[in-house]
C-alpha cells in the first residue's frame, strides 16, 4: 500500500503549529463563543479553529499533490465554505443566508468543470444502473448540504465533530484502498486515498487543541467545512463506483451525524417547534444527561463511529445479499438505541425543554446543572383538601437533616414538624388559616 507520507507529515505539523497563530487572532478580532443555557462549556472561547484544518489542508494538498479537476472542484468549494464560516463566526448569519451559501458551495462542486457529482444510483434488487441525468447535481447538492449541517449539528462537545469526522475519513481511506486494489489500481494514485488522509492528518493536529478539555473551538467556519470536504470526498472515492453498496457505504461511514440530524429535525416537527430551533435533546446531550462527564461522552460516540466504520469496511467485503441482511440489523440496532436514550423523540428518556426556557432537561439532574425544583414548589396553586395531600406526600419523603440525629420522619408528628418551616415559606397565610401552628404547639407540648 502506497500511503502519501509526506502529505501527512505537511498537515499534521501545519495543524500543530497553525491553530496557536489562529486562537490569538481569534482573541484579537473577538470571534468567541460565548456560555449560555444551551451550552455545555462555561468560560468564553476562542472560534475560527476550522481556519486552522482549512490551511493545513490547502497548503499539503497543493505542496504534495498533483492537481485534478475534482481536487481544484474540492478546493474551490472548501474555500467558499470556509469563507461563509467566518463571515458567521465573526458577525452572524442568519440560518437561511448560511443554508444559501452552502448550496452555492456545492453547487461550484458539481459544476460540469470539476465533474464531482453522483451521477448514478444502482437497484439494490438487480444490476440495473440508474442515470441521474440532469437530477445528478440537485442530488450532489442536496447530498453535500446535508453532511455539511449534520456535523455543524454535533459539534456540541470538546472535539466532537473534529473527532467524529477524523474516523470517518480514515473508513472512507480504507474503504478507498479496498475498491482500487479489487481494480488493480494503486490506493497512492486515488486522489479520494490521499486527500482523506491529509484531511485525518489536519484534524489530528488540531484536536491537540480542541480535545476535551478545549483551548479552541472549531467554530462554524470549521464544522461546516469538514462536513463539506467529507461528503464531497465520500463523492469522489466510493459514491461514483457502479455499485449499491457503495452508495450506502457513506451513509454507514457518516451515520453518528446524519441520523442525530433526522432525529432532531423529526422531533421538533413533531412537537410542532421550527426546525431551526436549537434544543438539548442531541446524543450528546442525552449522554451527559445519563450522568456521563464530558470526555467520557464524546469517547461513547467515538467508540459509536469506530463501530460503524468497521461496518462499512464489512460492507465492502461481503455479497449484496449479505450486505442488505447486515444493513437491516445494524439499522435496527440503532433505532433501538436511539428510542432508548430519547434522541428519536418518540420514547426512551422524557423529552427536554427547548433551550434557553430555563426548563429542566428531565427528571435527572445533568451534570453540572440545576437541581429540578422540588415538589413543594408546586405548593402554592393547591388548596383545601390538596394541600393536605401535599404535605402527606413531603411527609413520606423527607430525610434525616444528618447523620447521627433522629429520624424525625419516621412519626407522623416528626415529619409534620419537619415540614412546618418548608410549607410556610410558600403558603404562610394559609398555614395560619388551616391550623398548622396550632399541629406544631400539640406537638411540642407532647414531646
Amino acid at each position: 500500500m502506497q500511503v502519501p507520507v509526506t502529505a501527512i507529515v505537511v498537515a499534521l505539523a501545519l495543524a500543530l503549529l497553525v491553530t496557536p497563530m489562529v486562537k490569538k487572532y481569534a482573541f484579537k478580532i473577538g470571534a468567541l463563543d460565548r456560555p449560555d443555557r444551551r451550552k455545555v462549556h462555561k468560560r468564553v472561547m476562542p472560534r475560527l479553529g476550522g481556519l486552522a484544518i482549512y490551511f493545513s489542508f490547502i497548503a499539503a494538498v497543493l505542496l504534495t499533490m498533483d492537481m485534478a479537476p475534482q481536487v481544484y472542484g474540492l478546493l474551490l468549494g472548501g474555500t467558499l465554505i470556509i469563507v461563509l464560516g467566518f463571515i458567521d463566526d465573526t458577525k452572524g448569519l442568519s440560518p437561511r443566508l448560511k443554508l444559501a451559501g452552502q448550496i452555492a458551495a456545492a453547487a461550484a462542486v458539481a459544476a460540469i468543470p470539476f465533474g464531482l457529482r453522483v451521477e448514478f444510483l444502482t437497484n439494490p434488487f438487480s444490476d440495473e444502473l440508474i442515470t441521474l441525468g440532469i437530477l445528478a447535481i440537485p442530488v450532489t447538492v442536496l447530498w453535500i448540504v446535508s453532511v455539511t449541517n449534520a456535523v455543524n449539528l454535533i459539534d456540541g462537545l470538546d472535539g466532537l465533530a473534529g473527532g467524529t469526522v477524523f474516523i470517518s475519513a480514515l473508513t472512507l481511506a480504507a474503504v478507498v484502498w479496498i475498491e482500487t486494489a479489487k481494480a488493480g489500481v494503486f490506493p497512492g494514485q486515488s486522489e479520494a486515498f490521499v486527500l482523506a488522509l491529509i484531511l485525518a492528518a489536519a484534524i489530528a493536529g488540531f484536536l491537540r487543541y480542541n480535545f476535551h478539555p478545549a483551548k479552541i473551538f472549531l467554530g462554524d467556519s470549521g464544522s461546516m467545512f469538514l462536513g463539506f470536504s467529507i461528503a464531497a470526498l465520500s463523492i469522489m472515492g466510493v459514491a461514483k463506483s457502479a455499485t449499491f453498496i457503495s452508495v450506502i457505504i457513506p451513509v454507514v461511514i457518516l451515520g453518528i451525524p446524519l441520523l442525530d440530524t433526522i432525529f432532531a429535525i423529526v422531533r421538533r416537527y413533531c412537537g410542532r417547534r421550527p426546525i431551526f430551533q436549537p434544543d438539548k435533546e442531541h446524543l450528546h446531550h442525552r449522554l451527559i444527561q445519563m450522568g456521563l462527564s464530558h470526555r467520557q461522552a464524546v469517547l461513547s460516540i467515538y467508540g459509536v463511529n469506530v463501530v460503524l466504520g468497521l461496518s462499512a469496511i464489512v460492507l465492502t467485503l461481503i455479497s449484496p445479499k449479505q450486505a442488505v441482511i447486515f444493513l437491516v440489523i445494524l439499522s435496527t440496532l440503532i433505532l433501538l438505541a436511539a428510542n432508548k436514550l430519547g434522541v428519536a423523540g418518540v420514547g426512551g428518556r422524557s423529552r427536554s425543554a427547548p433551550a434557553g426556557s430555563g426548563h429542566p432537561s428531565g427528571p435527572r439532574r445533568a451534570r453540572g446543572g440545576a437541581e429540578p425544583p422540588g415538589p413543594h414548589l408546586c405548593a402554592a396553586h393547591l388548596s383545601g383538601q390538596d394541600q393536605r395531600r401535599h404535605r402527606r406526600h413531603l411527609a413520606h419523603r423527607c430525610r434525616p437533616a444528618a447523620q447521627g440525629h433522629v429520624d424525625v420522619a419516621s412519626t407522623p408528628h416528626g415529619a409534620h414538624d419537619q415540614l412546618r418551616g418548608r410549607v410556610r415559606r410558600v403558603l404562610p397565610n394559609q398555614s395560619r388559616r388551616r391550623g398548622v401552628g396550632h399541629g406544631d404547639g400539640a406537638h411540642r407540648r407532647h414531646r
